[in-house]
């Protein structure tokens, strides 16, 4: 490895400068960076990269889904959860059974499980890809949620099916019921799993005399704790990781201290945006490893089932999309939805575009083994991987090219966020004025002539100016200044949730502005 350190490093430099090129023309980078990889992979004398499957399940996918969970909003995932949970186990079930039977009839050589392991393989749009994406294009609040909360669940699924899929394959044995038990324990499991290794992570938190340094830490060996143990025992180590991380990203504020949290989130997102680069890279690189292993198969006829895969893929997401809204419109005079009003023909439309597929595809293909338990080789295990890798080519590019083009075109409207963020952030600005202003005067009145640097607070509270300008030279005071930075702090987390419609980033902003503030104070303490 250490021959190759120079292309190494070169490949980092390159992924730097190419994402800072993607901002520039306003392309999103996962394109660029794929692209790249191929046109590397074509250089004479360039080394051969091979993608290890262990290398993406347990280096890389942990940490990108937690860091992702950490991210996501549990009120917008629970506002959405029946579109969610839907897109995320009935639509992938629903996919993976038309590519199934897709390529039983038109590729031959293909038997329906072989078919049900490809489209394991290739029917999870990729959170990676998804929340890449939804960075460089402007999408209305309620599809980005629904978008990735879906691709936070859909590996679990996938990834289930692709292991029956692999067992009915290898064997030519399916039975139902046994896999039935094993579908419900790797759901419940891997959640029940993930939830009670966050607990302890969060009593550690709590207990341990832990600073920011020791504290971030324990959040990078929490998710692979949650996937590790999980697989062990069977479940589902995505679902473990998934529900871990919001439990945790939920209960934040109670056990992780203010430096502790404005020093995870920076390192969270440098780490995972390195990861992310890497990731796509390595699938341009990967390139000459999958096309040598096609042997004596047609290169354009297996392009052309790929594209014909991708073609069945769009095609069945976005007959799921309208299939979705004509059951909640049905369903309505049933039960609450979470919108009644239909979302035109618009939304269903994106929601198909949105599906771009990614590394756990991958290494997903990858990690078929070569040969059977008797020693023949895995039936179309290359085209299986050579069909994944143009889905996800096609996808990322094609789609992630054109999706900004098409939502310019289409203009669709947000709905529920109608106020400007200006308009949003005044109005917490006051209100978060007139709760510190409550409080002083409520529980500190008899301090005021006594401090006038907490006099002078109150006044720029009530004139609403920043109360980071002050200078603090009063521990007492300090002590008084952090119990209103944790009033406000509060009432921004009831805020949140108690008004369904609003935009939980508004609320995290000034979370972390807050976060600052005492971050400053402990400076010149």
């Amino acid at each position: 490895m250490l021959e190759n350190f120079e292309f190494y490093l070169f490949v980092l430099l390159l992924i730097t400068m190419l994402i800072l090129l993607a901002r520039k023309v306003q392309v999103a980078y996962p394109v660029l960076l794929v692209l790249a990889g191929l046109v590397i992979s074509f250089i004479p004398g360039v080394p051969a990269i091979k993608i290890e499957p262990e290398l993406i399940f347990i280096i890389f996918l942990p940490p990108l889904l937690y860091e992702a969970a950490w991210s996501t909003s549990w009120k917008e995932l629970w506002r959405w959860r029946r579109i969610i949970f839907s897109f995320a186990f009935v639509v992938v079930f629903f996919t993976a059974l038309s590519v199934a039977v897709f390529a039983n009839y038109f590729i031959p050589g293909f038997s329906l499980a072989l078919g049900f392991l490809l489209g394991g393989i290739v029917s999870p749009p990729d959170a990676v890809s998804a929340g890449a994406i939804l960075k460089f294009v402007k999408v209305p609040k309620r599809l980005a949620s629904i978008l990735e909360g879906e691709s936070l669940l859909n590996d679990a699924s996938s990834l289930i099916i692709f292991r029956f899929a692999m067992i009915a394959a290898a064997t030519g044995q399916f039975v139902w019921y046994q896999a039935a038990g094993s579908f419900i324990w790797m759901c419940v499991g891997g959640v029940a799993i993930g939830l009670a290794i966050a607990y302890i992570f969060l009593k550690m938190h709590k207990l341990l005399p832990t600073d920011s340094n020791t504290d971030l830490l324990l959040t990078f060996i929490a998710p692979f704790s949650m996937y590790l143990i999980a697989e062990q025992l069977h479940a589902s180590g995505v679902l473990a990781v998934v529900s871990g991380g919001l439990f945790l990203s939920y209960r934040s504020h109670d056990f992780l201290s203010s430096a502790s949290r404005i020093r995870t989130v920076t390192v969270w997102e440098s780490f995972c945006f390195l990861l992310n680069g890497i990731v796509f890279m390595l699938i341009g690189l990967d390139l000459p490893e999958i096309v040598s292993g096609l042997g004596d198969t047609n290169i354009s006829t297996a392009i052309g089932y790929g594209v014909a895969v991708t073609i069945v893929l769009i095609l069945v997401r976005i007959f799921a999309g309208y299939a979705a809204v004509i059951t909640t419109l049905v369903m309505k005079h049933f039960i609450t939805v979470a919108d009644a009003q239909s979302p035109g023909w618009q939304t269903p439309m994106i929601i198909g575009w949105t599906g771009m597929r990614g590394v756990v595809s991958l290494a997903a293909a990858l990690s078929i083994p070569l040969t059977l338990s008797d020693g023949t080789p895995f039936p179309q295990r290359n085209l299986i991987l050579f069909i994944t890798f143009v889905v996800i080519l096609l996808t990322l590019v094609v789609q992630g090219l054109t999706l900004p083009f098409i939502l310019r075109t289409i203009k669709l409207v947000d709905r529920d966020f109608v106020r400007s963020e200006k308009e949003i952030d005044y109005e917490i600005q006051n209100r978060l004025a007139q709760v510190a202003v409550d409080k002083i005067r409520n529980d500190y009145a008899d301090k005021i002539e006594n401090f006038p640097t907490l006099k002078d607070q109150l006044e720029k509270y009530e004139n609403q100016l920043r109360s980071s300008e002050i200078i603090i030279n009063y521990a007492e005071y300090r002590k008084i200044y952090i119990d209103i930075l944790e009033t406000q702090r509060m009432w921004l987390i009831n805020k949140n949730r108690e008004e369904l419609l609003l935009d939980e980033e508004i609320i995290k902003k000034h979370l972390r502005l807050l976060d600052l503030q005492e971050e400053r104070l402990n400076m010149k303490s």
